[in-house]
């Protein structure tokens, strides 16, 4: 059985670099960033990347056909049975999608949900501060944001009813956070 491990976080809160710190400590773990994966389809130019970057460029939601299909099929292609997934859930409409396929889905186990925390202050200035692309500027990521918040007590409170959200300070170090991170993952299988 596959093992699935969701982080949450807001954007600059450091669960990309967190989960791919994990995966290179621990070759049985394969690490997916679902930004990255959508980011990867914009830079092909495909019909579907140019569709998928007419919404991340304003810092909005991918609709939940395109996230999903990208999830499942990486969460089946990965070569080991414990997966990380960043950046996933956003949305109710996408953990409720998520949480219809694991049921459906007897192969898959969703062993946890780990929030990164951070102050919007420090994820501010963590985004604004990596210059990673055009989506990195102050009207972006106040939308990212609201995006990311507005949803988020929902989501807690169903991850929280499962059992399945632990929380982690996305404020110390990054040895701090991944040395936390993995720690927890290792109790989980």
């Amino acid at each position: 059985m596959k093992k699935l491990f969701l982080i949450i976080g807001a954007p600059g809160s450091g669960k990309t670099t967190d989960a791919e710190l994990i995966a290179k400590q621990n070759e049985a773990i394969t690490h997916y960033s679902t930004g990255d994966m959508l980011r990867a389809e914009v830079a092909t130019k495909s019909k579907l990347g140019l569709e998928i970057n007419n919404y991340i460029s304003k810092g909005l939601i991918v609709p939940i056909k395109i996230a999903i299909e990208t999830i499942v099929n990486a969460i089946k292609n990965a070569p080991t049975d414990i997966i990380i997934i960043d950046g996933y859930p956003r949305s109710m409409e996408q953990l409720n999608a998520l949480d219809e396929y694991l049921q459906s889905d007897a192969s898959l186990e969703l062993s946890s949900v780990i929030e990164v925390y951070v102050s919007e202050e420090t994820a501010r200035d963590r985004v604004l501060g990596r210059n990673r692309g055009a989506d990195d500027n102050n009207e972006v990521f106040n939308n990212r944001m609201k995006v990311y918040t507005e949803p988020l007590a929902d989501i807690q409170a169903f991850y929280n009813a499962k059992n399945l959200l632990h929380v982690i300070s996305g404020e110390g170090s990054i040895e701090e956070i991944v040395a936390e991170m993995g720690s927890f993952i290792r109790t989980k299988i």
